[in-house]
Parts: structure tokens; C-alpha cells; sequence
């Protein structure tokens, strides 16, 4: 009988709670033992580990967030931080561990494997940045709440004639600001990727107001050079360029709790029960995800301490359509 766990790392992303699932319940179905690991990469340090059955898992895949909790460790990244994971792994005879995360949380399963610790990724990340797999689990609930916002402030931004700074999650990566903004019609889209001054916005603003639009709408990722407080202090200064008055609206953490989507819930169970048959084939060190709408693996190698960066195509064409 084969002994794996599961754990969750880095941000929480809606779907997890599905690969968690699916992980548990495909494993039990070929006779295997499974377990949880509670609060990440710092619960293998602190030997969190619990068993999981069948009815541990039930009625979790419409939650948001991660059921095991989730957790950064600075100690793991350490030589003897993971030295003591890999006992505590040992103490309770797993014999795999799948990881269900983002780019650390790669990084450190990739850290595992070269310990010769049998390892499978799962895509988790509403920034949607890993090389490896065209979409992660988070990303369409994700955008879904930045688009909905997006068009609640629309409304009332027509009603007074104002334009709305609204910044979404983003640190290095612009994704979620990208297709949010794009999918939400904003005037202005600006990302860690490109490098956007306040004159320029204020100048897509003014142009907007001059085309006789009653609303401006700029969509910014938190981590962009100029992020919404700081345009928002240029604007006050610079009233007159932009025509509209100014509202900011950050969206925060909120972009990672509700329900999450169908399509969240599909993948995280297609992800999570493919890493469970890759293992069964003997696989190890490889990111479970989808590429061209096919389910594949990526070596972690090829993956780890790496960004995928947005499409700059994209950019160009968020511009064409702000018209």
C-alpha cells in the first residue's frame, strides 16, 4: 500500500479545495493511504500531517480557499528546514507528496525532488505566471470577481461622470489587470510588465473625457511601477489633465475568496486526479497542468524560480480597444 500527502502553499487560490479532493479520493481508489499536510511547507516542519479519508474531503470542492490551510516558510527554503521535512515525511512512511501551488511552491517541491523525494506539481495561482501550463487553478474565479467589480464601478462612474483607479492583485505578474481590463472595457491598463508613467495615463484619461465618454476606467496591478495610490497622488496635483474627477477603489484579497467558479472546480479535479496516475506511472518532479486544452506535465526544472510574463500582444490590443 502506497502512502502519499497533499499540501497546499504560497497564496490560497479558489479550486484547491477540488485537487485536494481529487488527490484523496483518486488514491484511496487504488488502495493507497492518504494524508494532510496543514499550513504548507511549514506544517512539513512542524510535522502537521494528518490522515485523510473519504468523508475528510466531502463537500469541500464549492468552498473557496484551502481546507489544509496554507502558509510562506522562510525556514524551509533552508538545507536543514527541508532535511526536517523530509524526516517528518519518513516518520509517517509517505512515499509521495503532492504539491498544489504556485512559483515557490514549485520551487521548493522541485527542492524535494533533487533530495531524491518523490514530488508532483499542481498549477495553483491566480496570476496565472507559471511556465508549464496555459491556465492555473484560481485564475477564471479570479477574474470573474475583478470583472465583476469593474463593471459595479462603471455604473456608478457614469452616473457622476468620474474615472475609477481600481487596482487588482498583481505583484510581478499583470495578468489578472490584462484580461480584467480588457474584458471589462477599461480606457488605461497598466502592469508590472510595461512600463506606463502617470503623464500617460492622464493622457488616455483626458482623451477618453474628450471623446465625450462619461466614464474612465483604469485597471492597475498592485506591483506596477506607479500602483493606484501613487497615480492617485499625481492626479491630485494634476486635476485639470484627466477632465474626469478621481475615485480609487482597491480590490485586494478579495479577488481570492467566494465560491469558486465550474471551471475552477473542472480543473482542480482534472489536475489533481492526472498528478495521482502520473505518480502511479512512476513520474516524479514534473508540474501537473494544461497546455493547448491538453492535461501534460513539465519538468520542474524547467519551471522553477522562472515568470511567465504576459502576452505583449495583448497590451497592444487593450490599447486598440480603449477607443
Amino acid at each position: 500500500m502506497k502512502r502519499i500527502a497533499v499540501l497546499t502553499s504560497g497564496g490560497d487560490a479558489p479550486g484547491m479545495n477540488a485537487a485536494i479532493r481529487a488527490v484523496v479520493r483518486v488514491a484511496l481508489s487504488k488502495g493507497w493511504q492518504a494524508f494532510g499536510v496543514e499550513h504548507g511547507y511549514a506544517g512539513l516542519i512542524s510535522n502537521e500531517i494528518r490522515p485523510l479519508g473519504p468523508r475528510d474531503v466531502g463537500g469541500i470542492i464549492q468552498t473557496g480557499g484551502t481546507m489544509l490551510g496554507s502558509a510562506r516558510s522562510s525556514e524551509f527554503k533552508t538545507p536543514e528546514g527541508q532535511h526536517l521535512a523530509l524526516r517528518h515525511l519518513a516518520q509517517h512512511g509517505i512515499e509521495g507528496l503532492f504539491v498544489i501551488g504556485g512559483n515557490g511552491s514549485q520551487t521548493g517541491a522541485h527542492a524535494l525532488h533533487q533530495r531524491g523525494f518523490p514530488v508532483i506539481g499542481i498549477a495553483s495561482t491566480i496570476d496565472n505566471d507559471l511556465y508549464g501550463s496555459d491556465i492555473t487553478l484560481g485564475v477564471d474565479t479570479a477574474l470573474n470577481i475583478a470583472v465583476e467589480a469593474i463593471d459595479r464601478l462603471k455604473v456608478t462612474a457614469s452616473s457622476h461622470t468620474r474615472a475609477f483607479l481600481i487596482e487588482v492583485m498583481g505583484r510581478d505578474c499583470g495578468y489578472i489587470a490584462m484580461m480584467s481590463g480588457i474584458a471589462g472595457g477599461a480606457e488605461s491598463i497598466v502592469i508590472p510588465e510595461v512600463d506606463t508613467s502617470p503623464e500617460q495615463v492622464a493622457h488616455e484619461l483626458q482623451a477618453a473625457y474628450q471623446r465625450g465618454k462619461s466614464h474612465g476606467i483604469v485597471v492597475v496591478a498592485e506591483g506596477a511601477k506607479y500602483n493606484a495610490e501613487q497615480l492617485a497622488n499625481y492626479f491630485k496635483e494634476h486635476r485639470e489633465e484627466i477632465g474626469f474627477e478621481l475615485r480609487t477603489t482597491q480590490l485586494g484579497h478579495v479577488q481570492r475568496g467566494g465560491i469558486p467558479t465550474v471551471s475552477d472546480r473542472l480543473l482542480g479535479t482534472e489536475f489533481g486526479a492526472h498528478a495521482v496516475e502520473c505518480m502511479a506511472q512512476g513520474q516524479s518532479g514534473v508540474l501537473v497542468g494544461k497546455i493547448n486544452n491538453q492535461l501534460t506535465t513539465t519538468p520542474h526544472e524547467q519551471i522553477a524560480g522562472k515568470h511567465r510574463p504576459v502576452d505583449p500582444k495583448l497590451f497592444e490590443l487593450a490599447n486598440v480597444l480603449a477607443q
